[in-house]
């Protein structure tokens, strides 16, 4: 059926609700309160052309997901112009990208993406909760921890590889689970996972993910190429059960579940620029991209979830968001392969304590863990080799990094920005590697590193 823009403008409430996509017109009032960003940001293309809206987050497979009752036509190209909303942003396009070359470290990416992304994607990026204190001590304290060299080693090369959850890496890094890639760059998730297969790295796909994952899985440059699949526990558990199934299927090699965010920390620049946003929920107002996406995750969980999952699953499980020794200690003791230490980058609850800090813990209260089967990853605020080397030094297995991969991606560079990042934080392993005169990732010592002025900052006893 062929459709005018007349005809799609009527329809631009909550009570009628059509948006236009690449030529097709779809009626999503049925669809509003069930999709996960929210009502309020399809509410926004109302009556309107969303197809740029949608291409910046979601793959195209995903409208295969709307019942064929949802259409309602078609409506010709010259007429869906007259639909499409203006965009305040439009001058970000212009700006010209340096050449990668001249790019030399983590940081550099962080001031291109601040200069290229749309002020609303930059915010729910880069955003921390409340005074984002926490985010910026994750960064600081690794500053805080000087390194010990031994001299004359006579180290002719290194050897960076090292195995997560069975499945080997050439670095002690891994692509920490990333939300809404696609806004970053039009390959999103899978231009880091064509990165990660070439790089020889893990990924982790996040549970917000705008590619699906069987899309992502078939990016990997060999299919032995890990990727695992991060899972928020829904609200609705049956959700969560499809999530679980359907990474096992396409062939993900582990669950991540994430557990420190039961409610969504309160990301005061996400919030503000979301403000001018209009919106027909009046209780919606002022909230940020993060809110709106993470209102689907139950705060109802406790440990028997990992009763839950195993019933369902036999994949290796790891718990993200561990913040202190003590269910450090218990989540040993349900079993769990791994588990990452992580105050979710500072964006969850301000003023908890760095990972470093609950690495300390670590060390100090249950030193066994650090000898178990079990495996210890860290993220948040590693932007530099020798952060890498610190964690690994103290105990972690390997490292997480979440935003540089996301910055990497901006732009336009995609996934050779990803590798050119990539190659950076390699440089800087290797080189300060044979400057602590190690030779292999297992030769790192406690000893290698002085982390005597964090003491201070930890707890003085523990009663586990």
């Amino acid at each position: 059926m062929k459709l005018t823009h007349d005809d799609i403008l009527q329809h631009n409430h909550r009570k009628s609700c059509w948006i236009a996509i690449h030529g097709n017109v779809y009626d999503v009032t049925e669809f509003l309160n069930a999709h996960p960003g929210g009502a309020k940001v399809i509410l926004q293309s109302a009556g309107k052309d969303a197809s740029q809206a949608f291409d910046s987050v979601h793959a195209p497979d995903i409208l295969k997901e709307l019942p064929q009752a949802a259409l309602r036509g078609q409506i010709d190209i010259s007429e869906a112009k007259v639909l499409k909303p203006k965009s305040n942003e439009e001058e970000q396009s212009h700006l010209e990208s340096p050449p990668l070359h001249t790019l030399i470290n983590l940081h550099d990416f962080e001031k291109i993406a601040e200069r290229h992304l749309p002020a609303t994607t930059w915010a729910y990026y880069s955003s921390g909760a409340d005074d984002e204190i926490s985010k910026h001590n994750n960064a600081r304290l690794y500053s805080k921890i000087a390194l010990r060299p031994r001299i004359l080693r006579r180290v002719l090369s290194v050897y960076t590889a090292t195995s997560i959850l069975g499945f080997s890496t050439s670095l002690p890094v891994y692509i920490s689970p990333v939300g809404i890639a696609k806004l970053a760059h039009p390959d999103g998730e899978c231009a880091l996972a064509a990165a990660a297969g070439k790089e020889g790295l893990v990924q982790v796909l996040a549970n917000g993910s705008s590619m699906p994952i069987e899309q992502v899985m078939n990016t990997r440059t060999s299919p032995t190429q890990p990727i695992f699949q991060q899972l928020y526990v829904n609200k609705d558990i049956q959700k969560s059960v499809e999530v679980v199934r359907r990474a096992a299927q396409a062939g993900a090699g582990a669950i991540w579940i994430t557990v420190d965010s039961p409610v969504v920390g309160k990301r005061e620049l996400d919030e503000r620029l979301n403000l001018s946003i209009s919106a027909s929920d009046s209780d919606q107002e002022g909230q940020g991209v993060a809110k709106i996406m993470a209102s689907s995750i139950s705060p109802f969980i406790d440990w028997d979830i990992l009763t839950w999952i195993r019933r369902i699953t036999d994949l290796p499980l790891v718990i993200k968001g561990i913040q202190c020794v003590e269910d450090a200690v218990i989540a040993y003791e349900h079993g769990v392969q791994g588990i990452v230490l992580s105050n979710h980058g500072g964006r969850s609850q301000d003023t908890a304590q760095s990972p470093l800090l609950t690495l300390l813990e670590i060390r100090k209260f249950a030193p066994q863990l650090l000898d178990s089967e079990m495996q210890i990853f860290v993220d948040g605020g590693i932007r530099r080799g020798t952060d890498v080397l610190k964690a690994l030094a103290l105990g972690a297995d390997a490292v997480g990094l979440g935003r540089p991969f996301l910055y990497s991606l901006t732009a336009g560079y995609g996934e050779n920005g990803v590798r050119r990042m990539l190659a950076i934080l390699r440089q800087e392993i290797e080189m300060n590697m044979i400057l602590l005169g190690v030779s292999s990732l297992n030769e790192l010592k406690p000893e290698m590193v002085n982390a005597s002025r964090l003491e201070k900052h930890m707890v003085g006893s523990i009663k586990l």
